[in-house]
């Protein structure tokens, strides 16, 4: 894993803490781990692709449940994750972003999140979860190809995801490589808000 400068975004947004402010390891009442407002939230520390520790252990750095940027700022972390080889986390950004979007562009969000979550199951060796969730990515992704808001390369990462899913069907989760899309293409037009319809 390439090393992050200490004042990078994704630095910013990682807190360390578990959700709910609860200190990772702690179970709630009835020994799940709860937030403060009694949900049930796994608090259990994580390695860098996700997967749960030990209680105790010393995981690595996590996106906050709570974390709603605007667009550009959450494109521009996912894509800081994703460059250092962090696609689980670029996943929780890019899930933030899923749940808090306009109805309109939901299916995208939820698309790139998909696709971030394809490059964790590669990374951890699931080749059959990599190659579906990337198709499922690329096919949601694919509904904004012709007027993708915020400059998002939808043509591009979908390309490169059903490009990268044909890879690993091919020669296994090793063949993954990175994404070769950016999730930006260009600046947005001005006055281009994004999709408009449903998706």
């Amino acid at each position: 894993m390439s090393p992050r400068p200490e004042d990078s975004s994704a630095d910013r947004a990682m807190t360390g803490e578990a959700p709910g402010g609860q200190t990772p390891g702690s179970p709630g009442a009835g020994g799940r781990d709860r937030d403060a407002a009694g949900r049930a939230r796994n608090a259990r520390p994580r390695d860098a692709l996700g997967r749960p520790l030990p209680r105790g252990a010393t995981g690595d750095r996590r996106i906050p449940d709570d974390l709603v940027l605007p667009p550009a700022q959450a494109l521009q972390l996912a894509q800081e994750l994703l460059d250092s080889d962090r696609p689980f986390h670029a996943h929780e950004v890019l899930e933030a972003s899923w749940k808090s979007a306009p109805a309109a562009e939901r299916e995208l969000w939820q698309g790139l999140a998909q696709i971030a979550v394809g490059l964790t199951h590669a990374r951890r060796g699931n080749a059959r979860g990599a190659s579906a969730l990337l198709r499922r990515g690329a096919d949601r992704v694919a509904g904004y190809a012709g007027a993708p808001p915020h400059g998002i390369d939808a043509a591009g990462i979908r390309r490169a995801a059903r490009e990268m899913a044909a890879r690993i069907d091919r020669d296994g989760a090793g063949a993954a490589g990175p994404l070769t899309a950016r999730l930006i293409a260009a600046s947005p037009r001005p006055g281009h808000s994004g999709r408009t319809g449903s998706a």
